[in-house]
């Protein structure tokens, strides 16, 4: 079972790098291609975390980051192991490992990473994200969902139990 969520991992990598390589054989730093009233391409490096965080700290931010990654795609395979038969818990622990390790090769690549997706209403722009970035939100999104799933069959089995 560990195969195949390393390998969902490896797809998730592999859409990811093969965009930013379509963007950056395409576009200059921050050259705009307008595809719709809400959404453009344009090529950015954000040397930080999510909403630019830590962008301009210096440099060490892309260590902090490497290592965070590191850490976290290692726990994440532990987890995966221990409880393989957790489907929703496995997509999303796997959709968040295979974004930490997309935006991990830009970092040792490039120094920063590559943004692309650009979406935007009137003048109110959302930061430019990523293909990696959005697998990490998707994946972060289905965690809650579960937990708050969890924690409600939890709830219910603990109340059924009380009023017996």
């Amino acid at each position: 079972m560990l195969k195949r969520w390393l390998a969902l991992a490896a797809g998730v990598i592999a859409l990811d790098q093969v965009t930013k390589w379509a963007i950056l054989a395409r576009f200059i730093p921050g050259e705009r291609l307008e595809l719709a009233p809400f959404f453009n391409l344009v090529l950015a490096y954000n040397p930080g975390a999510a909403f630019s965080f830590l962008s301009d700290a210096g440099g060490w931010q892309r260590w902090f980051f490497a290592a965070l990654a590191l850490g976290v795609s290692a726990w994440i395979v532990l987890t995966l192991k221990k409880h393989p038969e957790q489907r929703l818990q496995s997509w999303a622990l796997t959709l968040i490992m295979g974004g930490a390790l997309g935006n991990l090769i830009d970092r040792f690549a490039y120094g920063a990473v590559v943004d692309f997706l650009d979406f935007f209403v009137g003048a109110w722009h959302w930061p430019a994200f990523n293909v990696a970035d959005s697998a990490i939100c998707i994946g972060a999104a289905l965690l809650v969902w579960e937990q708050l799933g969890h924690s409600t069959q939890t709830a219910t089995k603990e109340n059924k139990r009380v009023s017996s």
